[in-house]
């Protein structure tokens, strides 16, 4: 049997959840459509999901097409659940990207498709909601074309568009239309296709259908095809898409590798993971290594055993084994998180498609003797979403990073509908990070008011990385654990409060006393000190997150959209005509996004197409904003050692 795992991708309220019914329900896997407005489809299965409408997690079906199986996993619509959507993107065999016909392109399909095609992962491109009023047709394949990609392959025509009895018509594979409609865009990536055009010698359908097999494949080509995940018009068209055009997963690996990209709760409380394979065979009692990138950049390892095992699509108390291709829910991984590999250290992903979250809130409980309960949820909300960072202040609040006001109110309703927590947010703001303008080093030696002796130099690097001038045996190795773990810790506040990053730090004097004198303990306080005086000799500087934008606006508006960008900090590239619009691009500081995007319909006179997407960061300009902070002041000895007497002494 041939397997291809199957990703819906789509904007938001574009029908992806009710398109996977329909393909649900057109192949007999269910017997009857769910609704989202009811609550009761398949994928959209926790409460949160019902009750707004939206998908939060990846979720994961199956249908079958003649010999094919179809994994369908439906993944999050909403541009703050784009982490959810990118660990989805790395168990795809190919996606469909879902437009509605009377929205259009929307600034999340742009980031989608983007990274589509940075993947060269097959696609195809289903219009849906043809039969609503206000759809559209011709125009949006031209927005389709400038917007998305010229490479679109149109598989078909549409009647009706905007009535009830809305209808596609899928190209005869041996008719004239197919050359017509085909070759044009096949030609571009096919030198004996161009060749017959150029001669204006015909190209045989046939000739074409595999140009386009081929092409799509190679994320070269988008098949375009349109229909009504309501009426169920042009579905079956889609079906055969998936099965002809999208070809299945690469061969199998000859040892085990697993992708972890998903995790639930069952109701107990136990983790199940959702496991794609790549090779080698899995099974129920097997012990598995399984390997993940830790925030120092090294790879981290730990042992389980698969305690339960049940592959999707297989038959009720059938397959209890996975292999390659396959996805399976496995229980008994107690330590795993989502993109973790098992089996194969090598196929680590370090390479992150989409950016950190750059929001950050405070959220304490209501009832403020459930603040370590609040700490507690969150942390394990964190398991199955690793996006989800959370810290405790001393005063028993809690930071919580975030993409945006969407996966707030997400996080707020877990928290009170599975933890029985009300939690109280307070306003989100941009975090910055710092990174050090030079070289500095700082050193504190045994009996100076530590029992300790802890010497560091901080330069610049790429990434976080930590190094030792002095031998591993210059004392016990938990000392040295200990100020490793602290050295990583303690970055997340420099100079002025910020995480710090793009910094080597190196161990260069170290020392202690036999216990009972020196212990690990002492190490943690001291360390935080040591590297605090370490970069204010150096020197830190401190960058905001900025946002790539693409806008496309009337001639007549192109002055005052370009003061207005100039006024709020953005740096502009040089303006492109296109037709009757301009298109600008640059990058403007993510802290005006919100406030611009919103400005939008009075200065383009509603007729502006605007999408942004976080991209890097730069140095703030003037006087650098400054985060509070909650480690004591290391870098002020006496505030420091104030507050270490105030706490429970480290062991």
């Amino acid at each position: 049997m041939r397997i291809v795992n199957l990703g819906v991708l789509a904007h938001v309220d574009a029908g992806k959840t009710s398109l996977t019914e329909r393909l649900l329900y057109d192949t007999g896997r269910i017997d009857r459509l769910g609704s989202v407005d009811a609550g009761s489809t398949q994928t959209d299965s926790t409460d949160i999901e019902r009750r707004r409408g939206i998908t939060v997690r990846s979720a994961v079906t199956s249908f079958r097409i003649d010999d094919r199986q179809v994994n369908l996993i439906d993944t999050p619509g909403h541009s703050d659940f784009v982490a959810e959507v990118e660990r989805a993107l790395t168990v795809l065999d190919g996606a469909v990207l879902l437009l509605s016909a009377v929205e259009g392109v929307q600034a999340h399909t742009r980031v989608l498709m983007r990274v589509l095609k940075e993947l060269r992962l097959p696609t195809l491109i289903f219009v849906n909601k043809i039969d609503r009023p206000g759809a559209r047709a011709g125009e949006l394949v031209a927005d389709i074309r400038r917007s998305l990609t010229a490479q679109v392959v149109p598989m078909g025509t549409v009647r009706g568009t905007g009535t009830p009895g809305a209808a596609f018509d899928a190209f005869p594979v041996t008719g004239g239309a197919v050359a017509e409609a085909w070759a044009p865009v096949l030609a571009e990536h096919d030198a004996s296709i161009l060749a017959a055009l150029v001669e204006e010698r015909t190209v045989e359908p046939a000739r074409l259908a595999e140009a386009l097999t081929a092409q799509v494949a190679e994320g070269k080509a988008f098949p375009l095809l349109w229909g009504s995940a309501l009426s169920g018009a042009g579905i079956p068209a889609l079906l055969a898409a998936i099965a002809e055009l999208l070809p299945p997963g690469p061969a199998p690996e000859a040892r085990l590798r697993c992708r972890v990209f998903a995790i639930d709760r069952d109701v107990s409380g136990e983790k199940v993971a959702y496991l794609r394979s790549y090779g080698g065979e899995l099974r129920e009692r097997q012990r598995v290594t399984g390997y993940r990138q830790e925030a120092d950049g090294t790879v981290g390892s730990y042992r389980a055993r698969v305690s339960g095992l049940r592959v999707v699509g297989a038959p009720a108390g059938g397959e209890h084994r996975l292999t390659a291709r396959h996805i399976a829910r496995v229980r008994g991984l107690a330590q795993v998180r989502i993109g973790d590999e098992l089996g194969s250290p090598e196929a680590v992903d370090r390479r992150p498609r989409f950016p950190p979250p750059s929001l950050e809130t405070v959220v304490t409980a209501r009832d403020g003797a459930r603040s370590g309960a609040l700490h507690a949820a969150l942390l394990s909300m964190a398991d199955q979403d690793p996006l989800i960072q959370a810290r405790v202040t001393p005063d028993g609040e809690t930071r919580l990073l975030l993409y945006g006001e969407v996966q707030r109110e997400v996080i707020a309703t877990t928290l009170a509908d599975t933890h029985g927590i009300e939690a109280v947010f307070a306003p989100a703001r941009v975090v910055h990070r710092e990174r050090p303008a030079g070289v500095g080093s700082a050193v504190e030696f045994i009996g100076n008011g530590f029992l300790a002796t802890v010497g560091l130099r901080v330069e610049p690097g790429e990434g976080v990385s930590y190094h030792r001038e002095v031998e591993l045996g210059s004392m016990p190795v938990s000392f040295h654990t200990a100020v490793e773990e602290t050295v990583y810790r303690a970055l997340g506040q420099g100079n002025h409060g910020w995480p710090v990053t793009d910094v080597r730090v190196t161990l260069t004097h170290s020392g202690f006393w036999p216990r009972p004198y020196s212990t690990a303990g002492a190490y943690r306080d001291l360390t935080p000190h040591v590297l605090l005086q370490a970069l204010a000799a150096a020197g830190t500087r401190v960058y905001e997150p900025c946002h790539a934008f693409h806008l496309e606006a009337p001639a007549d508006r192109l002055g005052p959209l370009t003061a207005r960008l100039v006024g709020i900090g953005a740096r502009l590239d040089t303006p492109v005509e296109v037709g009757a619009a301009w298109q600008l691009t640059g990058e403007l500081p993510t802290r005006v996004v919100h406030d611009f995007q919103r400005s939008l319909p009075t200065l383009t006179g509603g007729e502006g197409v605007w999408y942004a997407r976080q991209a890097g960061d730069r140095e703030v300009a003037g006087r650098p904003p400054r985060r509070e902070r909650t480690d004591g002041n290391p870098a002020d000895r006496a505030e420091y050692t104030r507050f270490l007497s105030h706490r429970t002494p480290a062991s």
